[in-house]
């Protein structure tokens, strides 16, 4: 089968659409199938060589043989004056895509974004009456107020609702990651068919030897010489104002109160890295806070590996991908219940999963730190429940998605 995918991020762009889309590109390639993503160009990444498929993005591994087979459709973009991180493909070359799409001549459209190249994704299936999947990975209704601060967060949402229903409607059948969000369509009333379907992990990245992890923890220490001899507490993704790390800041002054030889790891790069360093700064805890900034996955695999506590407080993930990892890794975990958490630990699972509140979300970490065999269970617990996880099966009910896509293209379908 071909597919060719759509999204507006992709890397180097750093997000969790793009972690999805490169994941499952791979692993149906792995599977035997074709693939082509149509994505934003972003500066430093090539157009017509990656047409070919000879660059290999920058951000992900770099020697894996199956990207040699993945081909790249980059169409020239524009700045946004809302986000420094992301790129508006040029509306323009909407009939330059549709040559190259005709060229690889995709049997299934998939389209992981909202924007411009979602148009382009749509617009494509309608004229070549091949059905379109449509995955839902973003509510942006819960977003919107963070790219837009000084907009009214009411109107935000009701454009953003607006927005959201009118794509959902292209589509021919709709992903859904977790319950949560196919909820949230039934509520926007959209008659289509929906597949429930997360994001799945490659385990094979989180397995290093004793030695690898040896050699990259003396590295680190090198680097971050706070972290040298201390037991490490993890956080892991886009460091903006929605993954509500001030959480766990505001708490690890608690935490070493208890047990000083703790090192809190803020892993990944955003918009807010200076406003959360200063908040550290503010609470009295920057000597022990260590911002690594952007790290290629190779190195995110690697930190995990070295950590002793995964620590995620926000309450936007739509899929919880960065709590799988940590459990592949080993790691328990302790995360506020919502949205894709519930999804992936489904109670106490790997680790311990609380409301919104930082007693409740201390205690747990406290538990975890103080007691040695409470430890050793959750983390065998943990790599034991990520199983369910894993890529490879979750690629194969992909695939049974894409085949059933075509019985449903141009219906309404679900109820009303």
């Amino acid at each position: 089968m071909k597919i060719a995918m759509f999204t507006d991020a992709y890397w180097p762009r750093v997000n969790g659409v793009t972690v999805s889309v490169d994941t499952f590109s791979l692993a149906l390639i792995r599977a035997g199938h074709e693939v082509m993503i149509v994505c934003s160009e972003y500066p430093g990444s090539s157009v017509t060589d990656s047409i070919a498929g000879e660059v290999s993005p920058a951000g992900a591994e770099q020697d894996d043989p199956l990207r040699e087979r993945l081909k790249l459709l980059r169409v020239p973009s524009r700045a946004v004056f809302f986000s420094g991180e992301d790129r508006a493909a040029k509306l323009s070359k909407r009939g330059w895509v549709e040559e190259q799409l005709d060229a690889f001549s995709p049997e299934v459209v998939h389209i992981n974004t909202e924007f411009f190249i979602a148009d382009f994704g749509f617009g494509y299936a309608k004229k070549r009456l091949i059905p379109a999947v449509y995955t839902f990975h973003t509510i942006w209704e819960d977003y919107a107020a963070n790219y837009f601060p000084h907009v009214p967060e009411r109107l935000l949402r009701f454009i953003a609702r607006k927005g959201q229903r009118m794509l959902l409607k292209k589509a021919d059948l709709i992903i859904v990651p977790t319950p949560q969000i196919e909820e949230m369509i039934r509520n926007y009333r959209v008659r289509k068919e929906i597949r429930r379907l997360p994001t799945g992990v490659d385990p094979a990245l989180f397995r290093h030897t004793g030695e690898e992890l040896k050699l990259f923890r003396t590295r680190m220490e090198e680097k971050f010489p706070a972290v040298k001899g201390k037991r490490l507490l993890l956080f892991a993704g886009r460091v903006s104002k929605e993954k509500n790390i001030s959480f766990i800041i505001k708490i690890f002054p608690e935490l070493l109160a208890v047990h000083s030889d703790l090192a809190l790891i803020i892993a990944g790069n955003g918009p807010y890295l200076d406003y959360f360093k200063n908040e550290a700064k503010r609470c009295g805890v920057e000597a022990s806070c260590v911002f690594t900034g952007y790290l290629k996955r190779e190195e995110l695999s690697l930190v995990y590996g070295i950590s002793h506590i995964f620590l995620l407080p926000s309450l936007t993930e739509t899929q919880g991908l960065v709590t799988i990892e940590a459990m592949l890794s080993g790691i328990p975990v302790v995360a506020v219940g919502a949205l894709g958490t519930v999804q992936v630990m489904g109670g106490d699972n790997g680790g311990f999963m609380v409301k919104h509140d930082r007693g409740e979300f201390r205690d747990r970490v406290l538990d975890l730190l103080g007691d040695d065999e409470l430890y050793r269970k959750k983390a065998l617990d943990a790599r034991r429940h990520a199983q369910a996880w894993t890529i490879d099966s979750l690629t194969e009910k992909l695939i049974a998605i894409y085949s059933q896509a075509p019985s449903f293209r141009g219906k309404k379908r679900g109820r009303p």
